[in-house]
């Protein structure tokens, strides 16, 4: 195994590391909701706590790409491995609302690390065609937002609710510990061997404009899609605590749909331009979560799958808007910027779903919101620049100067 694709296995376990642990609490706190337990008998409350954790992971994003400049990556990538451990460990052992709420918003401060660092880091490794990598990569984060609900209603159910958050803190440091020992590989060079294409400029407005819009609306669909899915099936499938595996299982299908998704939409991605790819998986949307919002009995599986593939497979197209009209210059400073306002929607799931909620007793109203947002996601889609100049890049200095 080469140095650069030991540095990629290890960006694509980050990604993992990084959804998994944001997703422990909304399938914990199943079980963690009962008369007479330390945090109150109420979902709402509960999954409230982890609204710092959204916030800080939203925040701290921003600052990445300065911080990697002084620190250098490797640097910041040891901390996210370490804190991010770290903090869920100590999740585990709280034993207040306040402790739980604290320690969750230092797991989300450590996961912000990864975004703008590790997907940089992952589109100068994969050179000219990163659509692939992207999806691939794309797969393992989705691969940790179906194994959280699965594995957490295990060990909840098996064993207890802390060691739910104990066994992934401590995989994250036994990661951290081998990662530490990896020399960092050198792949700039390949990365920047082709002089980046004289895109005009108000291509590039346009793209970054739609590339912001997206992130602010998909950070709050996704992150509250993600946090409601455990909630939507024991609601519809299964009421009785003792078929919480079952609502784990059932999750894991639904956001595989998602990871599979993924990785089909990057290989396109290498063949098409963006928009004809990101239209197409825009429009099944809004009435796919409309739908979700009445639908009941297992109809709620191949529709929860949907959504989870029109969400998911959207985050590959985004990602790779800045590779294709960003220059690798400025690229870790726009992802920095690209993920600090789409954690931003993303900060505001958490309050958004346990407010609907609280006040309505019902998922209905909460996917129906999302669904109304899933709309600015197809005018996006629209507005997005079509250009042939996007898979042959020569083509970008005699390109016309508007569409």
């Amino acid at each position: 195994m080469t140095p650069a694709t030991r540095q990629i296995v290890f960006i694509n376990t980050a990604h993992s590391i990084t959804h998994y642990s944001l997703l422990i609490l909304p399938t914990a706190v199943l079980a963690m909701a009962v008369p007479g337990g330390a945090f109150g008998p109420d979902y709402g409350p509960i999954l409230a706590l982890a609204t710092g954790m959204f916030v800080l992971y939203g925040l701290l994003s921003l600052p990445q790409g300065w911080l990697a400049q002084r620190f250098g990556r490797k640097a910041l990538m040891t901390a996210f491995f370490f804190g991010t451990g770290a903090s869920l460990i100590a999740a585990g052992f709280a034993s207040s609302s306040r402790a739980l709420a604290a320690t969750l918003a230092a797991a989300g401060g450590f996961a912000a690390i990864y975004h703008p660092i590790g997907t940089t880091m992952l589109v100068e490794a994969a050179g000219d065609k990163p659509g692939r990598a992207i999806g691939v990569n794309g797969v393992f984060g989705n691969l940790g937002v179906a194994l959280a609900p699965v594995i957490t209603a295990f060990l909840a159910h098996q064993i207890g609710w802390r060691a739910a958050f104990v066994a992934p803190g401590l995989l994250c440091v036994a990661a951290g510990l081998f990662w530490a020992r990896t020399p960092l590989a050198h792949v700039e060079a390949h990365a920047t061997a082709r002089p980046f294409p004289p895109i005009p400029r108000h291509l590039v407005r346009r793209a970054v404009l739609v590339l912001m819009l997206i992130a602010m609306s998909s950070g709050l669909v996704f992150n509250a899609y993600t946090l409601l899915l455990p909630k939507l099936l024991q609601e519809r499938l299964a009421g009785s605590e003792s078929l919480l595996p079952l609502v784990g299982a059932a999750a894991f299908l639904v956001t595989l749909c998602g990871a599979l998704t993924q990785f089909t939409v990057g290989r396109m991605i290498d063949r098409n331009t963006l928009k004809k790819v990101f239209l197409p998986v825009s429009i099944v949307l809004a009435p796919a979560m409309a739908a979700l919002s009445f639908a009941q009995g297992w109809l709620v599986l191949p529709l929860a799958g949907v959504v989870a593939a029109s969400i998911f497979g959207q985050v590959t197209v985004n990602e790779t808007m800045a590779a294709r009209y960003i220059s690798p210059a400025v690229r870790a400073r726009i992802y920095s910027v690209r993920f600090f306002v789409g954690f931003l929607g993303a900060a505001a799931s958490a309050p958004v779903v346990s407010v609907l909620y609280e006040r309505t007793g019902s998922v209905a109203a909460v996917t129906l919101v999302l669904a109304a947002f899933s709309v600015v996601t197809l005018g996006c889609a629209l507005f997005f620049p079509n250009r042939k100049e996007e898979l042959e890049p020569a083509l970008w200095a005699d390109a016309v100067p508007a569409e």
